[in-house]
């Protein structure tokens, strides 16, 4: 499995590092070692001149925008094969590039992963791929007026990968995809269609054989059959696609397969394909259109065959499998890393509209408590307890996050259904956290947060489309239901272990063990909640019996996504070497496993102070400059206090099964809220360094104004009267 994708030793990947130590440590333990090799590429591609925020702009102008980046993102690429071959480096894209220019990675993501992915999969090859393939590595990318995505200083960037697909790799027989592995042709992927969206293997769109041109004629047969939402106007350029429809060959239906098919070239549809723009839709421009054939005619090396099926020289249908579903979803798979690719593009956005709302409450000064004068808006528990808590959903989903990219590569036959599982729920919980997330960001923001120039709007729209993408949410989490409630797996319902009925009384909150086990014990609840529903209910009609499960299964799956984040967090402390015994011994441990409040001492420890020059890269006036030990042990020490707040957030939501079930004692239930109180006053005056652990680009920020304590000078009006130098304010002449 490839690890790292490499772009131009030209484009410089360094400068990730923060100067402060604790925020060093952090950025280790979110994006791993191999930060430099995994992550600088595409940092320093998000910091890059044609990836900057370009605020305006009409829809055409922006949807044009969106292309010269793809195109200019392909030209750094020493391999883009390897690139559409690595799911890993397909999510780093997506985290990266998806907060800067969400239309971007929706066709970037189609492109290298639906597309070319796919191609890839089914065993295409790029004849001479290298030959002409446009900029040569080093040479740059130019992107309208003279901007390179690889300026800078040459660096290091880790060695190529070889995607198998070099020169003359196609001399057996395969596809040629010199033209989109130089991004000259753009692909797509046509798949769902107006009355067939999740339900994939309904599709209507038929491709039927033809003996004697030896291949197969595309029609669509009625409105609803249309193909819905991919990007397949001539805009960007010539364009082909995979396009999902059903194989009938001498009449009977095989179920439904991917055929390459071209569709544009560089002003119109082909012949026999009609191509018609969607409304527009909300958040960033990409061309959604509906797209229908009729008769259009591909060769019969268009098919993309395996084991799911293949057409021999005789003419006879062939598969491995009897199972029509099954042979979609091995054609479809690559669905599966497009859903890890929603993960990461929703994490990255959370992350900068996190860093936007926390530099902003920094920056935003208002009147404090009586003869106190101004303080930073952040200063108040009102303002920083939700960003707190979500500071540390954001951690829970960026380990999250990483725990599914190492269990989807690491995968084995025997493990492969659990893993498409876990990224599947994992997609789900991500994306819709990232949306709570933002919108408690954009809150915190104010007006400010509604103007497009801060970039808020933005990424909530990015995530929007997120949540729909590669498989709806809800739908998604079914399936998981489903599997969880009807295909027991080995260790998928978690032991209550010793926090069963009656021993809870002598537990207390502090207990990190304690409190994995209360995050286990809800999976284990609305688990057996479910199943008893579905028993219980009326035989006979088995829709009727899953709609009285699935309530309780849906909060199973959520469940299960929060223990598994609760795990990344507690391998991330292990990671640190502070272990149990040092964060029970921390400040924060005694503190909230006291059952009282430090409120008394918070606004201090916040930081209600004025002063901007705090030695913090945000500059928000709130860090506290409280550190326990060195580096290393502040950071292990944030990393547990986030630990806790988070499973005691998710455990007080629950606290009502729980204390139902024994696994917790009243005492708790009231301990839980003043544990939170003392979390959040522990973690408030941290804030700067734990957005600086994003590791975010400087000049991905600059361009937001809210970013920066000079947000206010963004709309000084040059001609206002205040410039005029009338000081004491009286009319000027006539």
């Amino acid at each position: 499995m490839i690890n790292s994708i490499a772009v131009s030793p030209a484009v410089p990947t360094e400068g990730a590092a923060s100067a402060d130590p604790v925020a060093d440590r952090l950025t280790r333990v979110l994006f791993g070692t191999d930060f430099h090799r995994e992550h600088g590429p595409w940092r320093a591609i998000a910091a890059s001149r044609p990836f900057r925020h370009r605020p305006g702009g009409t829809a055409e102008e922006r949807l044009a925008w969106t292309y010269e980046r793809l195109r200019a993102v392909n030209d750094s690429l020493a391999d883009p094969a390897a690139l559409a071959a690595d799911p890993r480096a397909l999510a780093a894209l997506h985290e990266w590039l998806g907060p800067v220019d969400p239309a971007f990675v929706t066709v970037a993501g189609i492109h290298y992963n639906l597309f070319l992915g796919s191609l890839i999969d089914h065993g295409a090859t790029g004849a001479d791929a290298d030959a002409d393939s446009g900029p040569g590595v080093g040479s740059g990318s130019r992107v309208g007026s003279g901007s390179r995505v690889d300026s800078g200083p040459a660096v290091d960037s880790g060695p190529g990968v070889d995607s198998g697909l070099g020169a003359g790799a196609g001399a057996g027989g395969g596809r040629d995809l010199t033209e989109f592995l130089a991004a000259r042709h753009v692909g797509t992927f046509l798949c769902t269609e107006v009355a067939h969206g999740n339900d994939a293997v309904a599709v209507e769109t038929t491709a039927t054989y033809d003996r004697d041109r030896d291949g197969f004629v595309l029609r669509t047969p009625h409105a609803g059959a249309q193909k819905f939402m991919p990007n397949t106007s001539p805009a960007g350029g010539p364009k082909s696609g995979v396009v999902a429809a059903r194989l009938l060959v001498d009449g009977e239906d095989h179920g439904v397969f991917l055929f390459l098919t071209p569709l544009t070239d560089a002003a119109r549809p082909l012949p026999g394909v009609r191509v018609r723009r969607l409304p527009a839709r909300f958040g960033s421009p990409v061309d959604h259109c509906l797209t229908s054939f009729d008769g259009v005619f591909v060769g019969r090396d268009k098919l993309l065959a395996g084991a799911q099926g293949r057409l021999g020289a005789d003419g006879v249908f062939r598969s491995d499998s009897a199972n029509r579903r099954r042979r979609l979803l091995l054609s479809i798979g690559r669905v599966t890393p497009g859903k890890l690719s929603m993960s990461a593009s929703a994490v990255g956005s959370a992350r900068v509209a996190l860093a936007l709302a926390v530099r902003y409450g920094g920056h935003r000064l208002i009147s404090g408590p009586r003869g106190t004068g101004q303080v930073p808006v952040f200063a108040h528990r009102s303002h920083h307890g939700p960003l707190v808590e979500a500071l540390a959903t954001v951690f829970a989903m960026s380990l999250l996050h990483r725990t599914v990219l190492d269990a989807w590569e690491s995968r084995t036959a025997a493990t492969t259904e659990e893993a498409e599982r876990l990224v599947a729920v994992a997609k789900g919980w991500i994306t819709w956290r990232a949306r709570e997330v933002i919108v408690e960001c954009r809150e915190r923001c104010g007006a400010q947060g509604l103007l497009e120039n801060n970039g808020m709007g933005q990424l909530l729209a990015g995530i929007e489309g997120a949540i729909t993408a590669e498989g709806d949410n809800v739908a998604v989490h079914v399936k998981a239901a489903a599997e969880m409630i009807f295909v027991p797996v080995p260790g998928s319902v978690p032991e209550t272990g010793p926090a069963a009925v009656g021993a809870a009384e002598a537990r207390e909150l502090s207990d990190p063990a304690f409190l994995d086990e209360l995050v286990a014990a809800v999976e284990e609840l609305w688990l057996a909640r479910a199943r008893r529903r579905m028993v219980h209910a009326p035989g006979g009609d088995a829709l009727a019996r899953w709609n009285a499960a699935s309530g309780a299964a849906l909060r199973a799956v959520e469940a299960h996504a929060y223990r598994r984040a609760a795990g990344a967090y507690a391998a991330a402390v292990a990671g640190t070497g502070s272990g149990a015994g040092s964060e029970s011994g921390s400040g924060a441990g005694s503190e909230s496993g006291s059952g009282t409040a430090s409120g008394s001492g918070h606004e201090a420890e916040a930081g209600t102070g004025t002063e901007a020059g705090t030695g913090t890269e945000a500059g928000t006036g709130i860090e506290s400059g409280i550190r326990t030990g060195s580096g290393g042990a502040g950071a292990a020490d944030l990393l547990c206090c986030l630990r806790r707040l988070f499973a005691l957030r998710w455990i007080d939501r629950n606290s009502g099964e729980l204390l139902a079930s024994g696994r917790l004692a009243a005492r708790h239930v009231g301990e839980l809220a003043e544990a939170v109180e003392a979390l959040v006053a522990r973690l408030a005056g941290h804030a700067p360094t734990l957005v600086e652990a994003f590791a975010l680009p400087e000049e991905l920020l600059a361009d937001r104004p809210i970013a920066g304590p000079g947000y206010a000078g963004t709309y000084d009006d040059p001609d206002g009267a205040w410039h005029g130098g009338a000081g004491d304010g009286a009319p000027g002449p006539g």
